[in-house]
């Protein structure tokens, strides 16, 4: 595993989260990331996972995925994440999937987030509390 990304969590892959062909669904790679990316969040102050709590919302606008290799029930995959791009109201965070035994890249891409005001629906600036978060993580975000 070759990641330069700051944060990351394992994953099991459950039995449930496969096709017929018996390796993981193509969308549950996404899952895996936006999981992992919530859990990142939540260690930089925006817990999404209570939305009483949070100045506003982030809505995901696009995402890019590429598949790279093979994942199959049981594996433990090391799903690693962080941001690339702190805009105004917008971000754009990447994230890798590994599998654990042996370091193989299973994935990669990336989403755009826009933070989006909770009574309004518009898009809004990140809040200067997370954005100064991201910061001391990535020092190397602009």
């Amino acid at each position: 595993m070759n990641s330069t990304l700051p944060y990351s969590e394992t994953i099991k892959v459950r039995f449930r989260d496969t096709d017929s062909q018996g390796h993981l669904y193509f969308a549950n790679y996404l899952v895996y990331a936006d999981e992992i990316t919530g859990f990142y969040m939540a260690s930089l102050g925006f817990n999404s996972a209570n939305p009483d709590e949070v100045p506003c919302y982030i809505f995901t606008v696009n995402l890019n995925c590429d598949y790279l290799d093979e994942c199959k029930a049981l594996d433990d995959v090391r799903v690693c994440t962080g941001y690339t791009r702190l805009g105004n109201s917008s971000a754009e965070v990447a994230f890798e999937l590994y599998r654990e035994h042996d370091g193989v890249l299973l994935s990669r891409g990336s989403f755009t987030q826009v933070f989006v005001d909770k009574a309004t629906r518009k898009s809004c600036p990140i809040p200067e509390t997370f954005r100064t978060s991201v910061k001391v993580s990535q020092p190397e975000i602009a």
